[in-house]
């Protein structure tokens, strides 16, 4: 682009050069005519330059307008990711609390659960010293733990009524226990994913906030650029038309003067022939009318020559799925959740998944609900096949951040179409690099 500027302002210089070199008067029209036609063919090769400098310009527009929408994207990605990671990082403080209130809930049972164990043991302690039931004297033996000696302890039907009574108490105590111990492993793994989440996001924000701020500042240079290309044109082609404009008033004023010598010679002529015509009237007049009838066609002609008006110019199928995404690409940003509604689908906002079932329904493939679609639903959509059986259309999921946080479409040749985090909606290889390390072998065929 700057080669061309500088060509286009290289040659209008040169087309100015020849202008102003030009002397601003000539004696006679006929000197001044082709003078003007001169300038004319300048003006010409600098209007051909202007109009493939607004061409250019108009490509450039076109870009620019392009860079400004990519920008708002990648703005409106900046503030959902904000959102999400502000509550992630919520999300995570208040599963913190609900483990941290389960541990100290299980802490109490499991300290109940040593006193009601005291308990028991002092019950069949006295049983054993009074001569009890020897049948709940071989549970108590036999049993392998406290958990084990309470599931044997509830099937002794002998046991009296106050001891089947902590028993069962006991009981509840234990299965409230492991309830609440499943529930906070399920809360910490949880926890775990959303932390690794949120790592992910922090990264991936700053990423696009430099590619906001790399975008925004090529804009800025595009605009100054352009707008100094206009004020350069616009400055030479009103230069050659004030050129023009003086040249044609010189032309105008000559012609007047030159009507005014003629206006002038005829009405001495005429009194002239006045004098004459008592000597020889009829064969002064009829060579005077000659002349004038002779000039006046001349005019006319020659009026008529330059007067001559210019002549007119002549007068989906399946298959698609791994090229129906490629409308996105430098058109999208990576937004965490988006691409669930028409408004973030409107405005290529897609995270990995929505990206997927978005391309999927484009060529008429159902991925289930657009509002719960994951990595985790996606890999269950179809069948599994082997990687190197992989085609084009399946399926490839990556670790990331978590085992299969990601998920692309395999295109072919070592390289497959997603939303990617850092740039939106591209094209990258899985057969070196990063994708490579990451790729973990699953490969779904919808």
């Amino acid at each position: 682009m700057k080669k061309k500027m500088l060509l286009l302002n290289t040659t209008v210089l040169l087309g100015l050069g020849g202008v102003l070199s030009t002397p601003a008067y000539a004696s006679t029209i006929q000197d001044m005519e082709s003078q003007k036609s001169q300038l004319q063919n300048q003006r010409q090769d600098v209007q051909s330059n202007i109009k493939a400098a607004s061409d250019e310009l108009t490509s450039l527009q076109a870009e620019q307008d392009q860079m400004k929408a990519q920008l708002e994207r990648l703005t409106i990605a900046e503030e959902e990711n904000n959102k999400k990671a502000q509550q992630t990082e919520a999300d995570i403080k208040e599963t913190s609390k609900q483990v941290e209130q389960l541990e100290k809930e299980i802490k109490l049972l499991q300290e109940k659960l040593e006193k009601r164990n005291d308990i028991l043991k002092d019950r069949a302690r006295s049983l054993q010293e009074s001569g009890g039931n020897v049948e709940y004297l071989q549970v108590l033996l036999g049993s392998s733990s406290f958990s084990d000696f309470v599931d044997r302890a509830l099937a002794v039907s002998t046991i009296v009524d106050a001891d089947r009574g902590i028993l069962k108490e006991t009981k509840n105590m234990q299965d409230e226990l492991k309830t609440k111990q499943a529930d906070v492993k399920s809360k910490l793994a949880s926890l775990e994913d959303m932390k690794a989440e949120l790592d992910e996001m922090t990264v991936q924000l700053a990423t696009q906030k430099k590619q906001k701020d790399a975008l925004a500042k090529e804009l800025k240079d595009k605009e100054a650029k352009n707008e100094e290309l206009k004020a350069s044109l616009q400055a030479k082609d009103s230069s050659l038309a004030n050129e023009q404009s003086t040249l044609e008033q010189n032309i105008k004023d000559q012609k007047a003067a030159e009507e005014a010598a003629r206006k002038a010679a005829e009405q001495a002529a005429k009194e002239a022939a006045k004098k004459a015509a008592e000597q020889a009237q009829k064969a002064a007049a009829a060579p005077a009318e000659k002349a004038d009838s002779s000039s006046a066609k001349a005019e006319a002609s020659k009026a008529s020559n330059n007067d001559v008006a210019p002549t007119s110019a002549p007068a989906p199928k399946a298959s698609n799925v791994v090229t129906v995404g490629n409308r996105w690409i430098g058109n999208s940003a990576y937004v965490f959740g988006g691409g669930r509604s028409q408004s973030d689908i409107s405005r290529g906002l897609f995270d990995c998944s929505s990206f997927v079932h978005w391309a999927y329904s484009q060529v008429g493939v159902n991925l289930g609900p657009l509002g719960s679609v994951s990595t985790e639903t996606l890999k269950h959509a179809g069948t599994q096949v082997s990687s190197s059986q992989m085609q084009p259309g399946d399926l490839v999921f990556f670790d990331t951040y978590k085992k299969d946080g990601h998920v692309g479409i395999y295109v072919g040749g070592g390289k497959f179409i997603g939303a990617q985090s850092s740039t939106g909606v591209a094209i990258a290889n899985m057969s070196s690099g990063y994708w490579k390390q990451k790729f973990n072998g699953r490969v779904i065929r919808i």
